[in-house]
């Protein structure tokens, strides 16, 4: 299952805080998709995945939304 976190607007660190919360009502196979307009929030989500060994950053893409700004896509999961 895919869960969408929408951490658009927020400012670090609330896109870690807030995909830490989901993580932890995630079953083992489920990924947390979560959007965030913070560039820095890649730097952040790579660190915070190293980090911590028990998330697993899948893959991070950039996205364009409808008003042409920039949205930074990062899925995760918990490792099994």
């Amino acid at each position: 299952m895919e869960r969408i976190l929408d951490a658009r607007a927020l400012k670090c660190p609330m896109p870690i805080a807030k995909a830490k919360k989901e993580l932890e009502s995630l079953g083992q196979h489920d990924v947390l998709k979560v959007l965030a307009t913070d560039k820095g929030s890649v730097l952040d989500m790579q660190g915070w995945a190293k980090a911590n060994k028990a998330i697993n950053l899948i893959k991070q893409e950039t996205e364009t939304d409808e008003s042409g700004r920039a949205v930074y896509v990062h899925y995760l999961a918990l490792r099994s």
